[in-house]
């Protein structure tokens, strides 16, 4: 009876320590679109290489401070041919689609929104 009673409390335990980190970790948060033109796309990491980006939106934010700041998009990328895309657009306006999740990974990059798709490319010139 007693080892019963153990068995069913350590695999209540593992569920619930496994919901949480599923949550935390891999439960998307939201997703959506963000537009604007990117001008930094790196792919760097000591012992976990990411891909990192940031995206400029157009207008400005007004900061508690006072000062005007551009609105940036700081996103990472996990799928290779995605960032192979992105990498080949630098400087263009892009339209890209994201996950946001609740908490990074380290094999993930470092920023909880997670691009997966390109959905437009416009060039600079053509703009």
């Amino acid at each position: 009876m007693r080892r019963k009673v153990i068995s069913i409390i350590v695999i209540i335990l593992i569920l619930t320590i496994s919901g949480i980190v599923y949550y935390r970790y891999y439960f998307v948060f939201g997703d959506g679109t963000k537009a604007g033109s990117m001008n930094y796309f790196v792919h760097k990491g000591y012992i976990f290489k990411t891909y990192e980006g940031r995206l400029i939106q157009s207008g400005i934010k007004v900061a508690a401070t006072n000062t005007i700041q551009s609105n940036e998009f700081v996103f990472s990328v996990t799928d290779e041919k995605v960032a192979q895309k992105l990498n080949s657009n630098a400087g263009a306006f892009l339209e890209l689609h994201y996950k946001e999740y609740l908490h990074t990974l380290p094999w993930r990059g470092v920023s909880v929104f997670v691009v997966d798709s390109v959905i437009s490319a416009v060039p600079a010139t053509a703009k």
